[in-house]
């Protein structure tokens, strides 16, 4: 695969190098909109972090010569164990935003989440997928305060063909991030929330010395959505329900409880609670309370294939990936996040051959080492 660069540089060969291409590819609002987390970002740092702390035991002279990255979520096969994360606003790193990003996807054979809050409409997103109609595709769902917006995105996701609603539980208020609201972050006039303005008319406005993100979640997100409210929303089609953004272990078992299908072991990448637990810290702990009960996903601070590898080995079924698709997006488009997948899928396959693992159910936690806290 070939990634178009400037000045004939060779193309990134890790997600780092398209972290610092993808600067020369962005305003800085929308740098600072994608990269930055709450208030110290001591969560987003730890993310990552995290996986450094965990060591790995590879087991020697195991046949390797054939390696088998495929697994299935939800009944659905996914060519290796991971899925964009939902992100808002993609068309702010390229004009083809989510639909590049759900053809880079559904290609590669891993699943998609559409945020609410996409450039891109669920309609547009799922035609230009056509060709792909075995795709894993979710759509992302913030309860509004208008419940007749929440039902009506729900129908249209369903009806498009998206195959589970992912419910964001970490997000009652927004969380404060410093530069979004220093630099009064707003969508350019030619954006718009592509499902909400035509709904409801709602979009992201300029507010004067605040992030028009903040202004538009204090005035139309419900903080009030409680578990009986899951209830309801599962009334709204046949779709199974994920909740991403749980910590705890008894939050985890509640969600069973209120019939979650899955869970997304997720910080919102740093950026709601700054203080809060690395989301890799957090997964035993998830895994353990559900028992086997729901597959559990991982979702922050992946930025190697062998990150991948470390979540897999403590229960997680597969991952989500969420900056690194956007630096991509805005290097090259739907090549550039390809060419992201393909990286994560190269290293992993690397990891698990030094590893002595030639499948995914191979990979168990004796290949890690835990710090000692």
């Amino acid at each position: 695969m070939t990634v178009i660069t400037n000045n004939d540089r060779l193309q990134p060969i890790n997600l780092f190098e398209y972290e610092k291409l993808a600067k020369e590819h962005m305003s800085q609002m929308t740098l600072d909109y994608y990269n930055s987390g709450a208030w110290d970002e001591i969560t987003l740092r730890d993310n990552h972090a995290a996986f450094e702390r965990v060591k790995l035991r590879p087991r020697i002279l195991v046949d390797v010569s054939d390696r088998n990255l495929t697994t299935s979520i939800l009944g659905q096969p996914l060519q290796l164990p991971l899925l964009i994360a939902p992100m808002a606003f993609q068309c702010l790193a390229h004009p083809d935003g989510e639909v590049a990003t759900a053809l880079a996807a559904a290609s590669a054979g891993v699943g998609m989440v559409l945020s609410t809050l996409a450039t891109k409409s669920i309609e547009e997103v799922a035609t230009a997928c056509d060709k792909f109609p075995d795709s894993l595709r979710w759509f992302q769902l913030y309860i509004h305060k208008d419940r007749g917006l929440a039902r009506a995105l729900v129908e249209k996701a369903y009806k498009a063909g998206y195959k589970a609603l992912c419910l964001t539980v970490d997000a009652p208020v927004l969380g404060q991030r410093e530069t979004d609201r220093r630099n009064e972050f707003a969508l350019p006039p030619d954006l718009h929330l592509a499902n909400l303005a035509t709904i409801s008319g709602l979009d992201i406005s300029q507010e004067k010395g605040e992030s028009g993100l903040v202004s538009y979640f204090a005035q139309q997100l419900n903080p009030a959505v409680t578990w009986h409210d899951l209830e309801w929303l599962q009334s709204l089609s046949p779709l199974p329900l994920v909740i991403k953004g749980i910590l705890r272990g008894d939050d985890a078992v509640r969600a069973v409880e209120y019939g979650a299908k899955a869970i997304v072991v997720s910080n919102h990448g740093g950026r709601q609670l700054d203080g809060a637990i690395a989301s890799l810290d957090a997964l035993a702990e998830i895994v353990a309370a559900v028992d086997g009960k729901v597959e559990i996903l991982l979702d922050g601070g992946i930025r190697r294939g062998t990150d991948i590898l470390k979540a897999l080995a403590l229960g997680a079924k597969a991952v989500l990936i969420g900056r690194p698709i956007l630096w991509g997006l805005a290097v090259a488009g739907q090549v550039g996040v390809s060419h992201v997948i393909s990286l994560l899928q190269e290293e992993l396959s690397v990891g698990m051959a030094l590893s002595g693992c030639t499948k995914l159910e191979d990979i168990d936690p004796s290949l890690l080492t835990m710090p000692r806290l």
